[in-house]
C-alpha cells in the first residue's frame, strides 16, 4: 500500500506535477506517420494533458503547437495549410511551425503585435512510423541505439491503441512476468492461425514444448530484476522437469515504455503514453532480425480490433471485452478471445481509471513494480531538486552505446540461463538482414 497523496504524485501527468514534469523530460510518441498520411495533414493530438495540434506544412515540415488560437480561441485543427504554416479561419491569424504568429492580416498596417503572440510549440521528430514529441525545457535528448530506432523502417511496424486508463497501471503490466502464467494462458495447445496472441502458443524457445503449456505447467516463475543504464532487466525463470530451464528476458525503459520478445524473430517495444490522467495510448514498434514486416498485412489485422480515428479497441468495457463463459470454461482462460492485448486492457481498465494503490498488496512477483516505483520517486526527487543529471538516459551517458535491449526466450540446457540468453540473442542478431549488432 502507498499514501493517496504518492499515488497521486506518481500518476498525475499534467504541467507542473510530479511525474509529468519526468515524462516531459524524454520524448513523447505523439501520432503514428500514418494518421498524416490520411489526406489532410492535421491531427488533434492530446499529450499529457495539452491540448495539440500537429501537422506537416507545405515545405514538408512537421509541427506540433497549440490547439486553440491565441487570439480567441477558436480551434486550429480546423486550421488552413498556408504558407508553410496553419492559419485559423477566424480572423486569419497565421502561425508557423514552432507556433510564431507571422500575421494579422485584421490589425492596423504596420501593426507589429504579431511578433509578440507566441502559441505552444514542442519538437517534433519521425522515428520509424511514430511522430515524437518533445514537451520538457531545454534541448532534447537523443535518442537510444536501440533496435527499433536502428533497425530498417522495412524491418519496423508503429501501431497505437487507446486505453481508458492511467498510464502507471497500463505500463505495469508489461513489468509483471507472472501475471502471464494466468492471464495469457489459453487451455489448448495447437497452434492457431497468425494472430496477435500467437506469441504465448509458440514453442517456448528451441523446445517442442507450446508455451501455453509451459504457463499452465510452469506458472510460479523466478524472477530477477537488475537496473541498467536504460531502465529495468527482468528475467524470469520457469525450472523444467527435465532439468532445464526456460529463460524470459524482458525490459522497463524509463520512464514509460517495454521490450519484450513476441516470437524468436520479433520483439515488441511499447510505450505507455498519457493522455491525461484517466486515459492512454499503447504506441508499438514491431521490430524483426529476419524478414521485413508485411505491414499492410500487420495494421489490417490490427485495425480490425481497432475503430479510427481514435484507434479505440472495439472490445471494451461496453461490451465486457467479448466474454463468454463458454470459452472461459475450455478455451482460454479469460474468456476474452485470443487477443492478450484485450487481456491486458481489460486488467488495467478493470482498476478503475486510475488504480486505488492504497489499498493493493504486492508480493514477491511483484519486484519489478516496486523497483520501478523507486526508480520513479527517485526521478521525482531529482527534477523537484534541479539534478536532471541523476535521471536515467539524461546523466552524460552516450545513447549511442546503448543497444537492444536484449529482450527474448531461451533455453538453459545446463543451468548456465545467462550463458543460453546470450547465445540465443547473438544466433538471432547474427542471421539479421540489417546490422543488428551489439
Amino acid at each position: 500500500m502507498i499514501s493517496q497523496a504518492m499515488n497521486d504524485s506518481l500518476t498525475r501527468v499534467g504541467k507542473g506535477s510530479d511525474a509529468g514534469e519526468v515524462l516531459r523530460r524524454y520524448w513523447q510518441p505523439a501520432a503514428l506517420l500514418d494518421e498524416l498520411e490520411q489526406g489532410r495533414p492535421v491531427v488533434p493530438v492530446k499529450l499529457l494533458g495539452e491540448e495539440l495540434v500537429l501537422f506537416r506544412d507545405s515545405a514538408g515540415e512537421l509541427g506540433l503547437i497549440g490547439r486553440h488560437c491565441p487570439h480567441r480561441g477558436a480551434d486550429m485543427c480546423f486550421g488552413r495549410l498556408e504558407d508553410n504554416g496553419l492559419r485559423c479561419p477566424f480572423h486569419g491569424w497565421h502561425f508557423d511551425r514552432n507556433g510564431q504568429c507571422v500575421e494579422q492580416p485584421g490589425e492596423p498596417e504596420g501593426s507589429r503585435m504579431f511578433e509578440k503572440v507566441q502559441s505552444t510549440s514542442y519538437p517534433v521528430v519521425e522515428k520509424n512510423g511514430i511522430i515524437w514529441a518533445y514537451m520538457g525545457p531545454g534541448e532534447p535528448p537523443a535518442f537510444p541505439n536501440f533496435d527499433c530506432f536502428r533497425a530498417p523502417g522495412t524491418h519496423v511496424f508503429a501501431f497505437k491503441g487507446l486505453w481508458q486508463c492511467n498510464w502507471l497501471q497500463a505500463m505495469e503490466v508489461g513489468i509483471d512476468p507472472a501475471h502471464a502464467s494466468f492471464l495469457h494462458r489459453f487451455l489448448q495447445d495447437e497452434n492457431p492461425a497468425d494472430s496477435y496472441g500467437k506469441q504465448f502458443r509458440d514453442t517456448a524457445a528451441d523446445t517442442a514444448i507450446p508455451m501455453t503449456k509451459l504457463l499452465r505447467d510452469y506458472p510460479r516463475p523466478e524472477i530477477q530484476v537488475e537496473e541498467t543504464d536504460y531502465g529495468l532487466k527482468l528475467t524470469a525463470l520457469r525450472h523444467l522437469d527435465s532439468g532445464q530451464t526456460h529463460v524470459r528476458v524482458t525490459n522497463q525503459i524509463f520512464p514509460e515504455a517495454i521490450c519484450i520478445p513476441m516470437s524468436r524473430e520479433m520483439t515488441i517495444t511499447q510505450w505507455h503514453v498519457p493522455v491525461d490522467d484517466e486515459n492512454c495510448y499503447w504506441y508499438s514498434m514491431f521490430t524483426s532480425y529476419d524478414a521485413p514486416v508485411d505491414k499492410d498485412r500487420m495494421r489490417d489485422q490490427r485495425l480490425q480490433e481497432h475503430s479510427l480515428p481514435d484507434y479505440a479497441p472495439l472490445k471494451n468495457a461496453s461490451n465486457n471485452y467479448g466474454y463468454d463463459a463458454g470459452e472461459q470454461e475450455s478455451e482460454t482462460y479469460t474468456g476474452m478471445g485470443l487477443d492478450i492485448n484485450v487481456h491486458d486492457q481489460w486488467a488495467v481498465e478493470s482498476m478503475g481509471a486510475i488504480q486505488d494503490r492504497t489499498q493493493e498488496h504486492l508480493g514477491k512477483t511483484d519486484v519489478a513494480i516496486i523497483r520501478y516505483r523507486r526508480m520513479l520517486r527517485a526521478a521525482i526527487a531529482a527534477v523537484k531538486e534541479g539534478r536532471e543529471d541523476d535521471l536515467p538516459m539524461r546523466n552524460a551517458l552516450d545513447l549511442t552505446t546503448l543497444f537492444g535491449p536484449v529482450s527474448n526466450d531461451a533455453i538453459a540446457k545446463d543451468g548456465d540461463w545467462s550463458k543460453a540468453t546470450g547465445e540465443s540473442d547473438q544466433a538471432r542478431r547474427s542471421a539479421c538482414p540489417w546490422d543488428a549488432s551489439i
